[in-house]
This record gives C-alpha cells, structure tokens and sequence, in this order.
C-alpha cells in the first residue's frame, strides 16, 4: 500500500454493526459510475403532471404553501402508494412467516412550482417553506391514526435514486412499524445513553467542533493519523451543523442535525427552520459544486411515535441524511453489507469546504 492509500475498515460509531471499508486505492480500477441525472431546467412542461396549471392530473391537493393565492408546494396522495389506508386486516402467522397489514399512507410533496429548481437554487425562504409542509405533514399523519409508529420523509433525485418523475417532488410514508435501520439507531443511542448519560449524536457533534489529536506509531513514532477539529465539518449555521461522517457509507454523504439536542424533528420552531433552510441550501450548493448534478435520496431520521417515544428523547437526536449516488453497489457490498467507500471522508469534506458557492 503507497503512501497516502486508506485501506480500513471504520465502524459507524451509532450503529456499530454497520460498517464501512474505505479504500482509497479502489478509485483508481476500471468501474461504471452512475452517471449523471439528466438535468431538466425548463420553469413549465407541459405534459408534467406536477406543473402548475396542471393540477387536475393529480388527485386533489391534501394540503397547498401559501395557504391562499398561487401555491409553491403541493401535497398529493401518491397514486402508486406503497401503503394504503384501506380496511386494515388482523396480522396473519403462519409457522415461522408473519404477515404485518400493509397499512399507512404514502404522500408526494411537490417541492416547487417550477419544474426544474434544483434544491440549492431554491431560495431559503422557500425551503424554509418546504421543511414546514414536512414538518406539519408529519403531525397531521401522526395524529390522523394511533396506529402508526413512523413517518417517513425522503427524496429520490436522478433515475438510480429512484426517481420516475422529473419535477422537483419529494415524499412522505407513515407506516405501522418501524424501519429496521432508524430501530438500530435508536437501540444503540439508547445503549450509549445508559452507559455514558448522554446523546451520542451530540457527542459526535462536540468531537467535530473541539477535538484534535496526533496518532503516532509505537514502532517507528512515525505520525499514522492527524485528527483536526472541524475537520469533518461541511457547513455550520447557528443551529444546525452538516458533517460527513467518519464512516461514510457513500463518497459524498452528508449529515445535517441540530446543534441543540432534540428528538423529534416536530420539535423545530420557526427559528429553527430557517437556520436549517440556510444550512440546506448551502450544503447542497456544495455538493452542487463540486460533484456538478449528481443523483441522490435524502431522507429524514426522527424519533419513532411508539410506545417507547418518552423513554427515546433524551438518547435519539433527529437528523437528515444526504446520501448522493456516485457509484453502483458491487456484488461484494450487496453479498457483505459492508459498504467500500472509495474516497477518504476527510478528503471528501475538505473539497466540500473548500468548494466556492454563491454567498447568501
């Protein structure tokens, strides 16, 4: 291995048994990126069911940003939905198979008037705007049946995310149980809240802001690693940080959560939401700069609405997770679960840092 070659495996410090091979050298062998989405830039088309002046091509609007005149944002029901709220049925078991009822809801949320506004060219005010109609539309999904126990937000971008509409759209599912990997985030938080009595999203974010070290070999007394502060740190506003993460499971990913600790993203005051606006746009500008239309899916972590949702607040802290798709998973990674990560993470944040954006 060269001098400069990464070749580790990090273990995600929130879900331990999730971890990440980060192999640098791997970068430079013969592979298939996923290429770029193709970037639709037109304000209107026609035939897009999502456009403005087009709204009788989808069912009617659950709920509309403004509230009066020409909207910005749009809610939907999703016409092709995951779950449904038809008459749910008792759960089935049949030897060691089990059946859960497929019942829930499955919204779209048009994030723009305009066709093809990309997240980073929205203003922040309106993304101030988008992450009220998801915060309200995850209190009124809550609230509109005990049964659920998780809403889910998220956004595909590109045709390898998952995107099949080319109109700026984001989505929301509630489901009656809770997804695997936010119940392993929430298992483990809860494991270091018993053992060190506190959060550690909150630990990881005081780490990025104030912790440095110099890792030397014991044999040669040769410097094997420098650990800078902010050196994982991408953006910072006043309330909310993005950082990428020391086991990166993708090149590029990136991870904004509040500074304060909280739980639940139904927490967010007006103040809040306009720091993470802020924060949003910025962060995506970067990525924007530096990766040049790149596909990706976001999506939103807070704590499940269960049985335990008291018992969760002072270990869990809500999150976003930014994830762009810039390689296709290998037979190694679908067969292991081991994600590789050819990029070295503080390689990755530095050129996010560093990437020129247009000032706010």
């Amino acid at each position: 291995m060269s001098d400069g070659e990464i070749r580790e495996i990090r273990i995600n410090p929130v879900v331990p048994g999730e971890s990440v091979l980060v192999a640098t050298a791997r970068s430079m062998r013969p592979k298939k990126a996923e290429e770029h989405a193709p970037r639709d830039s037109r304000k209107h088309v026609e035939t897009c069911p999502f456009c403005s002046g087009n709204e009788d091509r989808t069912p009617p609007a659950i709920a509309v940003y403004p509230d009066s005149g020409a909207w910005n944002i749009r809610i939907v029901e999703n016409l092709y939905p995951v779950l449904g709220d038809e008459k749910s049925h008792s759960n089935i078991s049949f030897g060691l198979q089990q059946i859960i009822d497929g019942y829930g809801r499955h919204e779209v949320i048009i994030d723009h008037n305009e066709h093809g506004r990309a997240i980073h060219e929205m203003s922040a005010s309106h993304l101030a705007m988008l992450f009220t109609a998801f915060r309200d539309r995850v209190s009124a999904l809550f609230e509109s049946d005990r049964r659920l126990k998780y809403v889910l937000i998220f956004k595909n971008f590109g045709p390898a995310a998952g995107a099949s509409i080319a109109h700026t759209h984001s989505q929301v599912i509630a489901m009656p149980v809770v997804p695997e990997n936010v119940q392993s985030e929430v298992e483990n938080s809860w494991h270091f809240f018993r053992t060190h009595h506190q959060c550690i999203f909150c630990t990881l974010i005081d780490e990025a802001l104030t912790f440095e070290a110099t890792i030397y070999d014991r044999e040669s007394g040769q410097v094997r690693r420098k650990i800078s502060v902010g050196q994982y740190v991408v953006e910072k506003g006043k309330r909310f940080i993005a950082v990428k993460p020391f086991a990166s499971r993708y090149e590029w990913e990136v991870h904004i959560l509040p500074l304060a600790h909280h739980a639940d993203f139904l927490s967010v005051e007006r103040e809040d939401i306009e720091d993470l606006a802020r924060v949003m746009k910025r962060t995506m500008a970067r990525l924007e700069a530096v990766l040049g239309g790149a596909q990706y899916n976001f999506f939103l972590h807070s704590v499940p609405h269960d049985n335990h949702l008291e018992q969760h607040q002072a270990s869990y802290h809500w999150h976003l997770e930014i994830c762009p798709r810039t390689s296709i998973p290998t037979g190694f990674e679908l067969g292991s679960g081991l994600f590789v990560n050819t990029l070295s993470p503080e390689a990755a944040a530095e050129r996010l840092r560093c990437a020129e954006i247009p000032e706010d």
